[in-house]
């Protein structure tokens, strides 16, 4: 079988679909039960919203969480949740509990990837929820029903399937109670609440984190302290941490749970060869990347199901069907070369993919145009001995103090390169991290990946335009004046994309309307119409241009491009090969039709014309043009 030798080398920029499957096999998935309090105390205690309306704080758990399924379809498409209500009137759970609701639709299991169907439904679920499901007060005095207990048991069976190591399993909760067993006294209380932080302790242990969203009421603060404290395990500086975290307000919680969600996702495990023998395991994460839209998923246009492409072999002579051969060749000179797929293998394996230490470099040497693709963090795995993690400690902060960075060999097979690992120390504002310790891998480039800039903007003799010292002081007061505070590239999203998935959701949520999307890049003509800034672009442009530029002539003179040249001369080239027909002739006598396309269209080029369409179209417009 021939193959393609361009396509073993082939940079990993080059093929987009092994870039998804690179991420798709090394990035873990996330499995979210999110676990809502329905007690009466949700309905009744609300809070006002930016309209002044007051809103309960069910609706701002269900906003949220709504909120939040519209956010993952998109951006986590393949992670998997569940929805699951305590303190129910209603049961629906796989173990039969009371007091548990695990809301679901058809053709989806409790635990799976979000639908349009969900989120539709859940939608509308607030409004017959008090008849479908019903609100009930699950722990009361006198009884031994527990239902924080059994949700946190059902939430556990949910979370069941998929390995720790590959998947990351999360229980969020809402709930504005902070005291769930208040209303209960004496031995029973202690032995309820004994029996319900050992089953949480028990889901913990099983890889299961259980992050608490908690609701504080218009004149009630939430107290972490009197029973979640315990329960989510938090002491200390971290209990501290989390009272602060508490919400009214529908915005805030949606604030609070798109800080929980978003969770930095390990991209690749490295192994980083230090000495002979001497290797510490890393994590790598992308910290920024570009966002492009989803990948394009082909459905079947009955059952709208993926559709999986398969490849078949078929016999040219007996059109039988045959296996996949074992065996390569490629023509070189007047012969078959053949290769087996281990050979190929082995070419293919240029590098093991794994960093390797090479030396270390002054900081000084590393300049900014180094840079050329987003760099990776890079921080010690978990899954690492003590040993290791005390390596990369001392590796680290010897970088720091002697200000070097290393060089180390990396790359996958189809892309070996030299790296610069940049220590970064934690910086800690207020009592929180700002930026977590580690090492930024950046992608050092090839020799023919610089290029002078003088080689671009130099003209036939080799000299270059150069600003004069009061144009570059011009040009740095004008940037002063139109500088950003705090610029951060988090700050805008990009117009496009959000108006791609707001029609999107649109059309998958039947909705009537597509939102209007705000385009955050548009400049900000109040700001640049300040006297400053007038002032600053005006003494730029004078000390460039002169003080009698015209911006208009200076256009209408400007230099033709190669492109106005070519169609120019197309035109010309038109017009001429025009005159050779007799075009009112061939109007009268129906022999338009049997023209060419392009000798058509030299006829729409010459009277300027559009010059797009089929032939029919092309004839009608000649036609229209002539009068006929």
């Amino acid at each position: 079988m021939d193959f393609d030798p361009d396509d073993i080398f082939r940079d990993d920029e080059d093929d987009p679909d092994a870039q998804l499957s690179l991420l798709d096999k090394d990035s873990t998935k996330e499995y979210v039960v999110y676990l809502v309090d329905a007690s009466p105390k949700m309905f009744s205690t609300s809070c006002p919203s930016e309209d002044q309306t007051d809103e309960s704080h069910f609706h701002i758990a269900i906003s949220c969480i709504s909120h939040s399924l519209k956010t993952q379809i998109i951006s986590r498409s393949y992670d998997q949740v569940a929805i699951c209500f305590f303190n129910t009137r209603e049961r629906k759970n796989l173990q039969d509990l009371n007091g548990v609701f695990v809301f679901n639709v058809g053709e989806r299991e409790y635990l799976d990837r979000p639908t349009a169907r969900l989120i539709k439904e859940f939608d509308l679920l607030e409004e017959s929820f008090s008849k479908n499901i019903g609100s009930q007060h699950g722990i009361v005095s006198g009884t031994r029903e527990n239902s924080l207990y059994n949700a946190i048991w059902v939430a556990q069976a949910l979370l069941r399937k998929g390995s720790a190591k590959t998947v990351d399993k999360r229980i969020l909760l809402f709930t504005n109670e902070d005291d769930p067993f208040g209303s209960i006294k004496g031995a029973i209380k202690s032995d309820m609440t004994r029996m319900t932080l050992q089953r949480a302790k028990d889901a913990q242990d099983l890889g299961i984190s259980i992050d608490l969203l908690p609701l504080s009421g218009p004149d009630e603060a939430f107290n972490v302290s009197l029973f979640y404290a315990d329960l989510i395990g938090l002491e200390g500086d971290d209990l501290v941490d989390s009272m602060p975290s508490a919400g009214n307000k529908l915005e805030d919680m949606k604030d609070q749970l798109r800080k929980r969600m978003f969770t930095k996702r390990i991209v690749k495990r490295l192994k980083f060869t230090v000495f002979n023998g001497l290797s510490i395991e890393l994590n790598s994460y992308a910290l920024i990347r570009p966002t492009n839209p989803g990948a394009i998923t082909w459905l079947d246009s009955v059952t709208n199901l993926p559709l999986k492409s398969e490849r078949t072999f078929i016999c040219a002579d007996t059109g039988a069907l045959v296996e996949e051969s074992t065996r390569r060749f490629h023509a070189y000179k007047n012969q078959n070369i053949t290769f087996s797929m281990k050979e190929l293998s082995e070419i293919k394996r240029v590098s093991t993919g794994h960093l390797l230490l090479l030396g270390f470099k002054p900081l000084s040497c590393l300049r900014d145009y180094y840079n050329l693709k987003p760099s990776t963090f890079l921080y010690p795995s978990d899954e690492g001995t003590d040993g290791s993690m005390c390596i990369f400690i001392a590796l680290h902060r010897s970088m720091i103090q002697l200000n070097r960075f290393a060089v180390a060999f990396s790359g996958s097979s189809a892309r070996p390169q030299l790296v610069a690992l940049v220590a970064q120390e934690e910086v800690i504002q207020s009592g929180g991290q700002i930026e977590p310790p580690g090492m930024h891998m950046i992608y050092l480039p090839y020799s023919d990946d610089i290029r002078l800039v003088e080689e671009r903007f130099s003209d036939k003799s080799g000299m270059v335009t150069r600003a004069s010292d009061d144009q570059i002081k011009k040009a740095a007061d004008l940037i002063k004046r139109i500088d950003l505070k705090d610029f951060s590239v988090c700050q805008f999203t990009n117009p496009a994309l959000q108006r791609h998935y707001a029609v999107l959701q649109a059309l998958a949520l039947e909705e009537d309307e597509i939102p209007e999307m705000k385009d955050e890049t548009s400049p900000d003509e109040e700001g640049l119409s300040r006297p400053g800034v007038v002032k600053a672009l005006e003494e730029f442009k004078t000390s460039v241009y002169g003080e009698n530029y015209d911006e208009e002539s200076e256009h209408g003179i400007g230099k033709p491009t190669e492109a106005s040249k070519k169609r120019k001369a197309h035109a010309e080239f038109a017009a001429k090969e025009c005159e050779t027909y007799d075009w009112g002739e061939l109007a009268d006598t129906g022999k338009l039709k049997d023209l060419t396309v392009v000798e058509l269209k030299y006829y729409l080029t010459a009277h300027n014309l559009p010059v797009s369409g089929k032939k029919e179209a092309i004839i009608s417009r000649i036609l229209t043009h002539m009068g006929k």
